[in-house]
């Protein structure tokens, strides 16, 4: 692992140099301008950067990184005394991957940087395994569907294991959405299309910190739109697989909202791809049906009225409608407890 600390504080570049020794090869740097000389030549898994500087503070290096290409998903981790409200906003905004308070605690920073670069190595390499299991699966003709169906169980429960209190999420939401997929019409390769989305919906999640994903109490503002860019790394995972577009498609659009308030890109009705709408409301429900890190799962009636009170705004009716039939012929309660691949209905 290589770190490249960048801080006008002598004590400080010590300090984390020390930190790190025994596991990184540490490259202190007293300015961002010769930060940003040093990268135009040479390359790093992380950059921890003092926010306060004489000649550029944190954020003028932190806009300057990003206009270059090769260092756009470099991660970048502020390092910061000050407690301005607006400074973690306009971080987040310019490309920040996070923050960390001064004074720190030696072990946290080990922590987080370790924590961080495994994620960010696994979400840069990501994309690539995809393409390159695709390639095999289409490959083996008699096995690819098998091949296919194996690499997409595994990711999905990758991701799903980031969250402690969510496992097997994506396995459910695919079913509810084939549930859907199957009352509305579509045929069985649709269905079995849809199935293969819901399981990686969420696999932009592998790029979000797993401390934000499994905070107890309220996100702030900053996390939470942190956790919004799911949707994004999602399907720029997901669009190396050409064969496949929809899965692309459905990782960016399933947050879209029927009424056009939704994320990432505000799509009103029609305009939603109707697969994403599908899996809206399918993700929706195991939301509510399942226990988080916040809140218990909710009763079946409170559920039903939710889905109700959705209906025509963050919900397509014609889906919302055909959920609400599942809901009431589940008179026990059990269908978010029955997790089967492709289940009849």
């Amino acid at each position: 692992m290589r770190l490249l600390v960048v801080d006008d504080d002598a004590m400080m570049r010590m300090l984390l140099s020390r930190i790190f020794v025994q596991e990184a090869d540490v490259i202190g740097l007293h300015s961002g301008r010769s930060a940003l000389e040093w990268l135009e030549e040479n390359t790093c898994d992380l950059v921890l950067l003092d926010y306060r500087m004489p000649d550029m503070d944190g954020l003028d290096v932190l806009r300057n990184l990003r206009k270059h290409s090769q260092h756009d998903d470099l991660p970048v981790i502020l390092l910061t005394g000050d407690t301005e409200t607006g400074l973690e906003t306009e971080g987040f905004a310019l490309g920040a991957t996070d923050f960390i308070r001064k004074p720190f605690v030696p072990d946290v920073v080990r922590h987080r940087v370790r924590r961080l670069v495994r994620y960010e190595y696994l979400k840069k390499h990501l994309e690539q395994e995809v393409g390159r299991k695709t390639l095999l699966a289409e490959s083996r003709l008699s096995e690819s569907r098998l091949l296919f169906r194996e690499m997409v169980v595994s990711l999905a429960r990758t991701v799903d294991a980031k969250d402690k209190y969510t496992s097997g999420h994506s396995e459910r939401v695919a079913n509810y959405a084939c549930r859907i997929a199957r009352r509305a019409g579509e045929s069985v390769e649709n269905q079995e299309k849809i199935y293969y989305m819901g399981m990686l919906h969420d696999i932009g999640k592998i790029g979000v910190p797993g401390i934000i994903i499994n905070k107890e109490d309220a996100l702030s503002k900053e996390e939470y739109a942190r956790i919004q860019t799911h949707t994004i790394i999602g399907a720029k995972i997901l669009q190396s697989i050409d064969v496949f577009p929809d899965l692309a498609i459905a990782a960016r659009c399933h947050h879209e909202r029927f009424d056009g308030t939704g994320y990432p890109d505000r799509l009103k009705g029609q305009d939603i791809p109707r697969f994403a709408r599908i899996l809206a409301v399918a993700d929706s429900y195991d939301a509510m049906t399942s226990n988080r890190s916040y809140r218990r799962m909710l009763p079946q009636a409170q559920v039903r009225q939710e889905i109700v009170l959705g209906r025509g705004t963050q919900f397509d009716p014609e889906f919302a409608d055909i959920m609400l039939t599942l809901i009431d012929e589940d008179a026990t309660y059990l269908m978010r407890e029955i997790t089967q691949q492709l289940d009849p209905d």
